[in-house]
């Protein structure tokens, strides 16, 4: 009698934003997987690209949730989430900027961006640093500011001065009078420290390319203004790179977070691909190691997913493990699919039928559960 060996397949889905968590998701498809197969090995690496979910992909390793009160984007107090990992001799720390100065913050968003400040941030580094942190990975994405990180660099002791000599507040309204800064007071155990930016954004700081122009509008920047807040970045930029001596205003990355990038990078920070260094933690290439069928996904797949989102790097990895990847996602933008179709074995998304947005997203786990049973019998049968 033949004897089928259960098929391993790694899950390593994406968060799938506002509906289910990467964890969450994992746990959707595997309920799937097994209505299909009688036995199966399920692998599951929940991913993140440094954006939202990636403090919960990265604890599942281990590490433990804190928080602190800091303020959010509009000054308001806000109970900020960061994970805390003693695996080394001193401690490493998880931070997502979206928890501190996130763009679904209705507290921060009702302030104009003009008033909004990445300064909550710099304050949480603060206090790390007070507590003996000097590891940390800031992971960037979903933010609603545009201040080129004045507010973080702020709170973490740089002066921003008038020409009058007054102090103005980090903000790109405050910008608008910057004449001088004043670097002496940064505080001086930031050089001793290792900062890692989790980002896919390659955009320099200004420019067409930059914060202001390509992010500012989903934050509020009108169109008419982005040229005023770009110059304004540009001024405070070039005040700031010729006080440290150090410059990363042109680097890929600046640009993200409205100009956080530009800041941690002038901090002595490396950009590296969130999603490589949440697959990296997770242990997905082990995981990949004699797998049959990999699967990942996100709330929705167009071109950009190709721009080192966490699919692609799962797809990328499993590729070089010499295992078919599979894209099962919220949507699927059909433009993108001749793209989409180089890298994946088959692209889905949800649901199968008519059903409203908040609809979809309030069933967002029994569709997936249901559409990963599906694609799995089609690839039981395939498989014989």
């Amino acid at each position: 009698m033949q004897r089928h060996v259960p098929p391993v397949v790694v899950l390593a889905p994406d968060s799938f934003k506002g509906a289910l968590t990467a964890v969450a998701a994992c746990d959707a498809i595997a309920h799937g997987l097994r209505r299909a197969f009688e036995a199966v090995d399920v692998r599951a690496c929940p991913m993140a690209d440094g954006g939202e979910g990636t403090l919960d992909a990265l604890l599942t390793q281990g590490g433990e949730r804190r928080t602190l009160e800091v303020r959010g984007a509009g000054g308001t107090p806000r109970s900020a989430h960061f994970a805390w990992f003693a695996r080394r001799a001193s401690p490493e720390v998880v931070v997502e900027s979206a928890e501190v100065i996130g763009i679904t913050d209705p507290a921060a968003m009702a302030v104009p961006v003009t008033e909004r400040s990445s300064r909550g941030l710099g304050e949480l580094m603060a206090t790390l640093l007070d507590a003996g942190v000097r590891t940390f990975l800031v992971g960037l994405g979903g933010t609603s500011t545009n201040d080129g990180g004045a507010g973080l660099l702020s709170a973490l002791g740089v002066g921003l001065f008038d020409a009058a000599g007054l102090t103005l507040p980090p903000t790109p309204s405050g910008l608008q009078r910057l004449a001088r800064v004043d670097t002496t007071a940064l505080d001086p155990r930031l050089a001793e420290s290792t900062l890692t930016i989790l980002s896919d954004v390659t955009n320099p700081l200004c420019g067409e390319r930059g914060a202001t122009a390509v992010f500012g509008p989903q934050k509020g920047v009108p169109a008419r203004d982005i040229p005023e807040l770009d110059a304004r970045l540009a001024r405070f930029a070039g005040l700031l790179e010729a006080a440290l001596g150090r410059s990363s205003a042109t680097n890929p990355g600046a640009g993200a977070a409205g100009g956080l990038g530009f800041a941690l990078q002038l901090l002595g920070g490396h950009v590296r691909s969130g999603a490589d260094v949440v697959a990296d933690w997770v242990g997905l290439d082990a995981a990949l190691d004699g797998a049959d069928w990999a699967i990942t996904g996100e709330g929705q797949s167009d071109a950009q997913t190709l721009q080192g989102k966490a699919p692609s790097v799962v797809a990328r990895r499993a590729r070089a493990a010499g295992v078919p990847t599979t894209l099962l996602s919220g949507a699927v933008d059909g433009a993108a699919l001749p793209e989409l179709d180089q890298v994946f074995a088959g692209c889905f998304g949800l649901p199968a039928g008519p059903l409203s947005l908040a609809d979809s997203m309030a069933q967002t786990s029994r569709l997936l559960s249901e559409r990963a049973q599906q694609i799995a019998l089609l690839w039981r049968a395939a498989r014989g």
